[in-house]
C-alpha cells in the first residue's frame, strides 16, 4: 500500500484538508475513519490488508464449523433460520447511543458466550443449549466473514476488522 501524504500518524493531517473533506462538526475516530477512506490508510486499532482477509477467512472456518457440527444434533434447520439472526437484536442498543450499542452488539457478537453455552451443552447433556451456542457462533463466524467487526463506541461503522463499507472514491 503507498505511504499516505501524511504518513500512517492521521493526526498530523492539517484541520484545514480534513475539514474540508468531511465536513464540519466531525471529530474523534469519524475523523480518523473518514480521513483512512480517503488516504488509504488504516483506522488506528484496526487490521487492514493480509491480517484483515485471514480474520475473515478465519470467519468463514468458525461459520462453517458451526454449521457442520449443528448438523450433528439433530435439531432441524427451521430452527436455526429462525435462531440466526437474533443477536443482531443487539443492534438496538445504539438507541441509546454509540457506546451503549457497541457494547450490547459486542456482548453478542464475541465468541465467549456462544462457546460457553456449547460448554454447558455438551458437558451437561444440554442438547439446547448446545444447538443455540452453535447457531450462535455460526452467526459470529457469518458476521466476521461480512466483515463486521468487534465495534469501537465512535459508531457502528468503526469496526476491529476495519471501516464497514467501501472506500468513499474521492
Amino acid at each position: 500500500m503507498a505511504e499516505a501524504p501524511f504518513g500512517r500518524d492521521l493526526r498530523a493531517v492539517p484541520e484545514s484538508t480534513w475539514r474540508g473533506a468531511v465536513g464540519a462538526g466531525v471529530d474523534g475516530l469519524a475523523r480518523v475513519v473518514a480521513l483512512r477512506r480517503a488516504t488509504g490508510v488504516s483506522v488506528p486499532g484496526s487490521v487492514h490488508g493480509g491480517v484483515r482477509w485471514t480474520l475473515r477467512l478465519e470467519g468463514g472456518a468458525l461459520l462453517a464449523v458451526a454449521v457442520l457440527a449443528y448438523a450433528q444434533t439433530g435439531a432441524g434447520w427451521l430452527p436455526f433460520a429462525l435462531m440466526f439472526f437474533l443477536p443482531d437484536l443487539s443492534m438496538l442498543g445504539y438507541l441509546g447511543g454509540p457506546r451503549m450499542g457497541a457494547a450490547l452488539y459486542n456482548a453478542a457478537h464475541s465468541t465467549l458466550a456462544p462457546l460457553g453455552l456449547i460448554g454447558v451443552g455438551a458437558l451437561g447433556g444440554e442438547p439446547v443449549a448446545l444447538a443455540l451456542g452453535l447457531v450462535w457462533l455460526a452467526h459470529v463466524g457469518f458476521d466476521r466473514l461480512c466483515g463486521f467487526g468487534l465495534k469501537y463506541g465512535s459508531g457502528f461503522a468503526s469496526t476491529h476488522l476495519g471501516p464497514i463499507g467501501r472506500p468513499d472514491p474521492w
